[in-house]
């Protein structure tokens, strides 16, 4: 008869007990395309600010980085979440490329008025 080792039992119960815990209206569908799915991260993302969840906000906007590798929002949130929880190098990398991006794309909205 073959028993699972003690260790696994205890995770197991860990992994199903976190992936009930995600909210599937937080969670952009896979099959939306990059687009799309980038902008659900990013209000994803948005929503977890807004409720100081800003592990789960940096989670979100790191996601929509790598959907979307272009998209200047998702490194601005990025950057908003990180500096929250004190992560402030890391912050100012994000906002730094947010900035790049923007620039790059001609948005006048992360560059400063001349």
């Amino acid at each position: 008869m073959n028993r699972l080792p003690l260790a696994i039992v205890p995770l197991t119960v860990v992994l199903a007990l976190t992936a009930s815990c995600a909210k599937k209206s937080d969670l952009p569908s896979a099959h939306l395309d990059p687009l799309a799915r980038s902008q659900a991260l990013i209000d994803s993302g948005n929503a977890s600010f807004k409720r100081a969840d800003y592990e789960t906000a940096a989670k979100r906007y790191a996601s929509a980085t790598l959907v979307k590798p272009d998209d200047p929002a998702a490194f601005y949130g990025l950057g908003m979440a990180l500096a929250k929880l004190g992560r402030d190098e890391d912050a100012r990398s994000a906002y730094a490329k947010a900035r790049a991006l923007a620039g790059a794309a001609g948005d006048s909205v992360f560059t400063t008025p001349h």
